[in-house]
């Protein structure tokens, strides 16, 4: 998607940019300083009813926190979504503190501690194991506790997916119990005192091919039902993971999400059906929930010429947006979009480069754009920074203040 795009998407007022309906210049006046991040209450509603009608309905929707765990944007959230996914304790306490039932969270992620293992079992929240040591813990906290934890096996798939941006299965992992390890797994802890619900695959992240997608999905049953023999109990849980992309730069295409959906009702009403008929699909996204309703704004704070190359020093930077200046595990760095904001009605005037106000190179949020001649004060917007944003950051970098979080 291109600039204009996204300027349409958020709407204009005045020569500006709108976030929350509200001109932005008015907005940086009401948050009071720059840079800040701001979410648009109206795209997320929207998003999230675009996906309500194209996934078939027995399909319920996990938020995965991680992606953006900002607390307003979590309650609101919670109202719309029938799950949310966390990745620490932290996490957990945020999602226990909103209306969503503790039995409709999930705590999934590598690396979990006795002691956040311990605070999940006491919640009532589903433990998603990634190993066997992990489950042992879980069976542990649960008899110490007195209670039965309800459990989740992540598998390690045998397949990988392409086109992902972050490949999270197949091949030697530290996500999940490997496919093949987890029939011998299950007969080690089938007598264990919990309560079996299901499993969890998750394959890869960031992907905009919907017949890539499609086709996991396709696997991803195939797997967990040559699977379901060995759990101890029915599968009344199956986490299909997500991996919905978005696009981030002009070369990328949008994800058909009606083409997922199709895939995805032909599994329900076909081989899910007929293979697993007690288990709820679960799908769980995080950016393509949050990701293109955010942007970050930033304040031009000086204009240079270095060598006949223009330079828009800016008040914010990659301690606040890494993913942004490309070091966010990107293997090409490519320009998010951006336009000054105060005046995305201009036309492109100059080629300039935005830095931030950090002592590296790397601190690089575009890199010879085309944009109206900006002047000192000027507001950049960078979009598709709803995800993986300012807890993605080095935000303790160099000292500088942590940006505001605004949902409008």
């Amino acid at each position: 998607m291109k600039p204009h795009e996204h300027v349409a998407a958020f709407g204009t007022a005045e020569g500006e940019l709108r976030v929350g309906g509200m001109p932005l210049s008015r907005l940086a006046e009401r948050v009071g300083s720059t840079p800040f991040f701001a979410y648009d209450r109206g795209l997320l509603d929207a998003r999230i009813d675009r996906l309500r009608s194209a996934l078939p309905a027995s399909v319920q929707l996990s938020y995965a926190m991680k992606a953006n765990p900002m607390p307003a944007v979590v309650q609101h959230l919670a109202h719309r979504v029938d799950r949310i996914d966390v990745a620490s304790a932290l996490e957990m306490h945020a999602a226990l503190d909103t209306v969503m039932a503790a039995g409709r969270v999930s705590f999934a992620g590598p690396g979990k501690s006795p002691a956040e293992i311990r605070q999940a079992v006491a919640a009532g929240i589903i433990v998603e194991v990634e190993s066997a040591t992990e489950l042992a813990r879980v069976v542990a906290a649960g008899d110490d506790l007195g209670l039965t934890p309800n459990v989740a096996v992540r598998v390690n798939p045998d397949f990988a997916v392409k086109g992902s941006g972050m490949r999270m299965g197949g091949g030697p992992q530290q996500f999940g119990i490997d496919a093949e390890q987890v029939p011998g797994v299950l007969r080690e802890f089938a007598a264990a005192g919990v309560n079996w619900l299901g499993f969890h695959v998750f394959a890869g992240s960031q992907n905009l091919n919907a017949e890539i997608i499609a086709e996991a999905q396709r696997r991803t049953v195939d797997l967990v039902a040559s699977l379901a023999e060995h759990l101890p109990a029915p599968v009344r849980y199956l986490n299909l993971g997500g991996g919905f992309g978005i696009p981030y730069v002009g070369k990328d295409q949008p994800l058909d999400l009606g083409l997922v959906a199709a895939g995805l009702g032909e599994l329900v009403d076909g081989a899910l059906a007929d293979r697993l008929p007690e288990a709820v699909p679960v799908i769980e996204l995080g950016r393509y929930i949050v990701g293109e309703c955010g942007v970050y704004v930033t304040r031009v704070l000086d204009r240079k010429v270095s060598r006949g190359k223009t330079y828009l020093v800016v008040d914010g930077g990659m301690h606040h947006q890494l993913a942004a200046s490309g070091n966010f595990g990107q293997v090409i760095r490519r320009n998010y979009p951006l336009v000054v904001g105060n005046h995305v009605e201009k036309p492109g005037a100059e080629t300039a480069t935005v830095v931030g106000c950090l002592c590296t190179p790397l601190d690089l949020l575009g890199d010879d754009v085309e944009l109206p001649a900006a002047e000192i004060g000027d507001l950049v917007v960078i979009f598709q920074a709803g995800a993986y944003g300012l807890t993605a950051s080095p935000t303790a970098f160099l000292g500088h203040p942590a940006p505001v979080e605004v949902l409008v």
